[in-house]
């Protein structure tokens, strides 16, 4: 067994193993009490909207009883409550990371109306198709946005190393650096490696003298199915769960499909979309945000035309030719940034090239300008390319758009980018642009292209707006 990390693991043993979970129980027992008061709110506030007030509510005729809609938003309320913990939207497990949370919120909520509809039908309960349709949709809402709310809270108190589950990595020592290091850099996961170990017989002595409750396999520890059956015998003695990494490294989950051969477990990978309906969607949704944008940032762009104008009587816009989808070249559109005989100086200062792979940059450019500073660190400098955006050329979101010399060093897996139109941002611009080395970007450009959907789309717009707010790896 090999310990990590001294003074972490010795704050870990200072605390019983299940005290971890019981302090996000309490957190659980927080987001049920929320829950309970959102759908609450939404059921009687929808009565109250539909009906005017508890006074005035009609009845729903049973034979010759009447039941008020107080006891049908009410029965309503429970049975939605009740949907969320039996869809698991508040094991332990899933709390804070994943998408099975949200999953589990918008199945509990279908499943309760239709439940509601089914037993309407049966009974013949006349039941306000208004009332319902206003209860679902604010209820369901504000389900989201709250538990997006308290996600965001759980993974800050996670990145300070709250509610983290020890575990141990089991598999020799090559196996497990990597995956030490891949998960102690992502505390968001609510786990925390707090030791190694290549034997399985004292698997549980060493968890227990720890404090880890969760046992990762890694490598060759679980090659074989025997083996694997034998370390999750082996954990179900110790009461110990056990976590298997999956192969299927930067293959989104939404493309994965289990699918068994008799007692074989199989993963089914669809393949990456590049066109039809989703394509479309996102077409028209660039071809409309752009045109609104370019119409409500025009004031703006007349000030900042009018401010590089005066600073030194150069062109106001920059155009530069790229490298599109299909490798189809276009001319980029920008605010000038620099000196009006930028790209001459570029050889002189070739010797002094911070980026890596084909990219040229530098942190202190001596051919940007003052204004062209504050620009780039707003990312301002970028917004004419709404235009590209309109006309087809760019998307707003999308891998970075090169240059023609560094498409044509490009390796054969980072053509892949070319797939897919470029983008006014993308992962890689809210990552940390920049700062990111030319690795890292390719990385998150072909995660992009392998996994795009419309809702990625908008998370990262979403996080775009926070980047630039902070303006890092901006220059």
């Amino acid at each position: 067994m090999v310990a990590l990390d001294s003074t972490a693991l010795q704050a870990s043993l200072a605390r019983p193993r299940l005290q971890l979970g019981a302090d996000l129980t309490r957190v659980r027992a927080a987001i049920l009490l929320t829950d309970a008061i959102i759908i609450t709110a939404a059921t009687f506030g929808a009565q109250l909207f539909r009906f005017g007030g508890p006074s005035v509510a009609p009845s729903l005729a049973v034979g010759a009883t009447g039941i008020d809609y107080l006891i049908v938003s009410s029965v309503i309320s429970v049975l939605w409550v009740v949907a969320l913990g039996a869809f698991r939207t508040l094991d332990l497990r899933v709390l804070g990371v994943g998408d099975q949370e949200y999953k589990g919120v918008v199945l509990a909520s279908g499943a309760t109306f239709v439940a509601v509809a089914l037993v309407s039908f049966a009974l013949q309960l006349e039941v306000a198709r208004g009332y319902l349709a206003i209860a679902f949709p604010l209820g369901l809402g504000a389900l989201l946005l709250s538990r997006k709310l308290w996600r965001t809270w759980i993974g800050g108190r996670r990145a300070k190393g709250d509610f983290l589950t020890n575990v141990i990595v089991l598999g020799n020592a090559d196996e497990t650096q990597g995956l030490v290091a891949k998960i102690n850099s992502t505390p968001r996961s609510g786990l925390k490696v707090v030791g190694t170990s290549d034997s399985v017989e004292r698997i549980g002595h060493t968890a227990d003298s720890l404090h880890a409750s969760a046992v990762i396999l890694a490598g060759g520890a679980w090659g074989e199915p025997l083996n694997a059956r034998a370390v999750s015998w082996e954990l179900e003695k110790h009461g110990l769960e056990l976590i298997v990494p999956s192969p299927l490294v930067g293959i989104d989950q939404m493309r994965v499909q289990h699918r068994p051969a008799g007692s074989l477990p199989l993963l089914h990978v669809e393949m990456p979309e590049y066109s039809g309906a989703r394509r479309v969607a996102k077409r028209a949704f660039d071809w409309v945000a752009s045109g609104l944008g370019l119409i409500l940032l025009s004031p703006l762009f007349a000030v900042l035309a009018a401010l590089i104008k005066l600073e030194d009587g150069g062109t106001v816009f920059f155009r530069q030719e790229r490298i599109g989808r299909n490798g189809t070249p276009f001319s980029i559109l920008k605010f000038r940034t620099m000196v009006p005989n930028a790209e001459a100086l570029k050889a002189e200062l070739a010797d002094q090239n911070e980026g890596g792979g084909p990219l040229f940059k530098m942190r202190n450019d001596p051919r940007v300008t003052r204004l062209g500073r504050l620009l780039r660190r707003s990312s301002l400098d970028e917004l004419p390319q709404l235009w590209n955006v309109l006309t087809g050329s760019m998307s707003l979101v999308g891998p970075r758009p090169g240059l023609p010399a560094e498409v044509a060093k490009y390796e054969e897996h980072v053509e892949r980018r070319l797939l897919v139109s470029p983008g006014i941002t993308g992962l890689w611009q809210v990552a940390g642009r920049s700062d990111l080395s030319w690795e890292q970007g390719v990385k998150l450009d072909l995660d992009y292209v392998e996994n795009w959907t419309i809702g990625l789309d908008f998370s990262i717009l979403a996080r775009t707006v926070r980047a630039v707010t902070k303006s890092s790896g901006a220059y």
